[in-house]
């Protein structure tokens, strides 16, 4: 018996690790890697709002008016309400703010506090409003009110961008960071006709690019590590800032901080805000709000090309056939990895049921 466990446990192991996972080459190690240590792991008051899942109307929980402070700065509360004047009762204003932030933001309209809602709002995100924008009545992209663009009468359009001298961070190198910009720019160019060209005349520059700390004079104080990742202005205003305080990476094999935030997608995202764009209910498009540690996200999304391109056009190189055939490898790969997973989920059901029968038989 005890013979023919070690051939059944052999076989098993073998068989799992073919169902697990696919197999890839090795990869060589880097020969650097950079560790930054960051004390503060999330925005304080973002952290505590776990203690309201599954709040509903009607319930009253000590703190949720710092909850409905947040509704506000997003644009789901109106401005015109007082801070003082926030109660911790959860309302029927309130009901209606979280129902229209699950629909903008493609989650379960329940109306109440669930998981899902609370751990989006924790996510760290884009500090743009999500309804200062006059959405789009067919899609789920949007623009901001009265749908800005930039306008220049040569064709292509051609827009300089600039870094600020003073506001930017030491720990990435300025060319590391300037190469990650170059990439962001160069997703949007090329699905519609504007080119984006680096200058060092900041002050003229139509995109000014910098890193700040809190209150730094625009109106939008950052609030400190994994809460607002960044903010950009709608067109053609040009100021695109990042919070100094983030633990940003270019390449995430190098920055094992738990904190880090991945810059190109950031930089890919409020590139779109800098072109018109608001934000979008699709998850997987750039311009959804929110964006997790470690996570990288750069490739424009159908929503992403269809709401630039009503804005400026479509870029002449530019073909829809090849964004889908990508988009549906994506997805195929999506399923593949599920697939594999519940395969190996039923093999590891199938073992305790051959366990459960040997045990029983020997008794």
């Amino acid at each position: 018996m005890f013979q023919f466990f070690s051939y059944f446990f052999c076989l098993l192991s073998i068989i799992f690790l073919f169902l697990s996972r696919p197999t890839f080459p090795a990869s060589i190690l880097p020969d650097k890697v950079t560790v930054i240590t960051n004390n503060s792991t999330h925005n304080a008051t973002w952290h505590d709002f776990t203690r309201f899942i599954d709040a509903e109307m009607g319930s009253h929980v000590i703190g949720m008016s710092e909850l409905k402070k947040y509704f506000t700065r997003f644009g789901y509360l109106p401005m015109t309400i007082s801070d003082s004047n926030f109660t911790d009762n959860f309302d029927t204003q309130f009901k209606s703010a979280v129902t229209l932030y699950q629909t903008k933001l493609g989650l379960p309209v329940t109306g109440k506090l669930d998981s899902d809602t609370i751990t989006t709002i924790m996510s760290p995100r884009c500090g743009v409003s999500d309804t200062a924008h006059k959405i789009h009545v067919t899609k789920h992209y949007s623009y901001f009110y009265g749908k800005p663009r930039w306008s220049r009468r040569m064709s292509p359009m051609t827009l300089t961008y600039a870094f600020s001298s003073t506001d930017m961070i030491d720990y990435i190198s300025l060319s590391d960071i300037k190469l990650v910009l170059k990439r962001a720019f160069s997703r949007w160019s090329s699905v519609i006709p504007v080119n984006f060209k680096e200058t060092d005349k900041y002050e003229s520059a139509d995109i000014r690019i910098g890193f700040y700390h809190g209150d730094h004079g625009d109106g939008e104080a950052f609030d400190g590590a994994l809460g607002v990742l960044a903010h950009s202005f709608s067109p053609e205003n040009g100021r695109f800032h990042l919070d100094a305080a983030e633990t940003w990476a270019v390449d995430f094999e190098t920055v094992k901080s738990r904190a880090a935030i991945d810059l190109e997608s950031v930089a890919t995202h409020e590139i779109g805000h800098i072109l018109g764009l608001g934000h979008t209910s699709v998850k997987e498009a750039v311009m959804y709000p929110s964006l997790s540690p470690r996570t990288k996200k750069v490739d424009l999304k159908i929503d992403d090309v269809e709401g630039v391109q009503a804005l400026y056009g479509s870029n002449p190189n530019f073909k829809f056939s090849s964004l889908l055939e990508s988009e549906n490898s994506s997805n195929d790969a999506i399923a593949l990895a599920s697939r594999s997973s519940k395969w190996t989920i039923s093999l590891l059901v199938l073992v305790i049921v051959i366990l459960s029968f040997f045990e029983y038989s020997t008794f």
